[in-house]
C-alpha cells in the first residue's frame, strides 16, 4: 500500500524534509511498504535567505543563491508548482488553486513566515523604496543597494517593528555591516546608525544581548529598546521621515531600513483549525507534530515553536520531524526529545564574525563550538567569518540534500562551553 507524504513548501524546511525522508525510505524499502513525496510551491525559485543581507552592500551576487526549487529536490519527488488554497483537515486534503486537490496521509506545513508589510500604517506609503526600505526579501535589498550606494550622510535607522522574525540577528548585522561599509567609504563620521527594537535589549537571550549590546556601543551604533513601531513617517516635509511609537516616542531618520511584521501564509488562515492568529502553525516544541492533528506535522519559520526562526533551527528540526512522520506511518510512540538547538554566525563586519549555540533552555555561552577545539563563540575572529561564508556551499550541497553535517546534530552540544551564570557575564 502507498502511503502519500505532503509537504507545502519547497523553501529550506520542505526541501530538507522531502530529500531526507526520501533517503530514509530508499534506505529502509519494504516490498508492503512505498512512499509517495510530494512537494508543493507556488514558484520555482529558491532563495539562500541569508545572502540578502549582503545584497545592500553588493556582497552577493543573485546569480549565486536563487536557484530553481525542483533542481534541490531529488528526481523520485513531484514538484507541484501552484498555489494553496487550503487545507482541510477533517479530509486530509489540500485544495489547491483551481480547486485541484491532493490527498495525504501526512502533510508538513513549510510554507515559512511572510512579511506582513501592510500591516504597519504607512510603511508602504510615501517613501517606500525611496528613504524607507527592507532587504528581508530580493526586490527590496535590491533597492536598497542603490539606495546606499548614494546615501553621503545623515539618520540611518534600522528598525524592527515587532517580533517573531526571520533571523532575529540580521538586523543586528545590518548595523554592523553599515558600519563597515560607510567606514571603507571614509564617511562613517557622517553617518549616525540608529537600532530601534521592541525588545528590552539588543537581542531575546541575555547573555548575548549583552556581548551585542557592547558591540555596538564599540561601533557607536546607538540603540534604542522597547520600541514598538505605530506609524512610519516617509518623505515628510524636511525631507527625511521619522517613527511614531505607540507610546508617542518619534525616532527621526534620513534613511530607514525596516524589518516588517511577519505571519504565516494566508491558506493556513483559510484552514479552519490550522493556525494562530497570526497564521504560524501551532506545534509540539519536542515531536514539532502539530496541535491541529496527528498526521499534521511542521517545521522551520511557519511554526509557533519558542525558539528562533533562522536556518540552523529547521535544519535541526528537520531530523526531528523525519523520524516522527516515520514513527507515525508506523503507528509508533513519536521521539520527544528535540531540544530546539539553534546556533548562527553573526557578522560584525570588517571580515569578522561570532557564533551563538543554545537551545530551548540553555543560553548562548562562551567557549566553543561544537567541541572545546572548535569556533570560538560569543567572540568576534576571522574565522568565524569565513565558516558564514563557507556556509553557504554546506547549505546547497549537504544540509538541503539532507544529509547529516558530521559532528554537527539535532542536540545542543555541551562539550567545549563555560558554564555561566546570567549575572557573572552581565557585570
Amino acid at each position: 500500500m502507498t502511503k502519500r507524504i505532503v509537504i507545502l513548501g519547497g523553501g529550506t524546511g520542505g526541501t530538507l524534509c522531502a530529500n531526507r525522508l526520501h533517503r530514509h525510505y530508499r534506505s529502509h524499502r519494504a516490498d508492503d511498504q512505498r512512499v509517495e513525496i510530494v512537494v508543493v510551491d507556488q514558484d520555482n525559485h529558491h532563495v539562500y535567505q541569508p545572502a540578502l543581507l549582503f545584497v545592500p552592500f553588493g556582497l552577493a551576487n543573485r546569480q549565486e543563491f536563487v536557484r530553481p526549487r525542483v533542481a534541490q529536490l531529488h528526481h523520485d519527488i513531484e514538484f507541484i508548482e501552484a498555489s494553496i488554497d487550503r487545507v482541510d483537515l477533517h479530509r486530509d486534503t489540500v485544495v489547491l488553486e483551481g480547486d485541484r486537490e491532493l490527498t495525504y496521509d501526512a502533510l508538513v506545513i513549510a510554507t515559512g513566515a511572510m512579511l506582513a508589510v501592510d500591516e504597519t500604517p504607512g510603511l508602504t506609503g510615501p517613501g517606500w523604496n525611496e528613504n524607507v526600505f527592507t532587504f528581508y526579501d530580493l526586490a527590496g535589498a535590491t533597492a536598497l543597494e542603490s539606495a546606499l550606494d548614494a546615501f553621503e550622510g545623515g539618520k540611518l535607522l534600522v528598525n524592527v517593528v515587532d517580533m517573531p522574525i526571520k533571523c532575529p540577528v540580521a538586523p543586528l548585522e545590518f548595523c554592523f555591516l553599515a558600519d563597515w561599509f560607510f567606514t571603507e567609504r571614509g564617511i562613517r563620521d557622517k553617518v549616525d546608525i540608529t537600532y530601534a527594537t521592541p525588545l528590552d535589549g539588543a537581542f531575546t537571550k541575555p547573555v548575548a544581548a549583552a556581548t551585542l549590546s557592547g558591540l555596538l556601543a564599540e561601533k557607536g551604533i546607538n540603540l534604542i529598546t522597547e520600541f514598538n513601531t505605530g506609524e512610519v513617517v516617509g518623505n515628510d516635509a524636511a525631507g527625511g521621515g521619522h517613527l511614531v511609537g505607540y507610546d508617542g516616542r518619534e525616532i527621526p531618520f534620513d534613511l530607514a531600513v525596516v524589518v516588517p511584521l511577519h505571519s504565516g501564509a494566508d491558506y493556513v488562515g483559510r484552514s479552519t483549525g490550522l493556525g494562530d492568529e497570526l497564521n504560524f502553525v501551532p506545534t509540539d516544541p519536542h515531536t514539532m507534530q502539530s496541535s491541529a492533528k496527528g498526521n499534521v506535522f511542521a517545521i522551520g519559520d511557519a511554526t509557533n515553536v519558542p525558539i528562533s526562526k533562522a536556518g540552523s533551527v529547521t535544519h535541526f528540526e528537520g531530523e526531528a520531524i523525519v523520524g516522527n512522520i516515520v514513527r507515525y506511518l508506523n503507528h509508533e510512540p513519536l521521539d520527544e526529545s528535540y531540544d530546539g538547538h539553534a546556533n548562527c554566525f553573526i557578522e560584525t563586519g570588517f571580515g569578522k564574525a561570532l557564533m551563538i549555540d543554545f537551545n530551548y533552555d540553555t543560553e548562548p555561552l562562551p567557549g566553543h563550538f561544537p567541541t572545546a577545539v572548535g569556533v570560538p563563540l560569543l567572540k568576534e575572529s576571522r574565522v568565524n567569518h569565513l565558516g558564514k561564508l563557507m556556509f553557504q556551499w554546506v547549505y546547497w550541497h549537504a544540509l538541503l540534500q539532507g544529509r547529516d553535517i558530521p559532528g554537527i546534530g539535532a542536540d545542543m552540544p555541551e562539550h567545549g562551553k563555560t558554564t555561566t551564570t546570567n549575572e557573572e557575564v552581565l557585570v
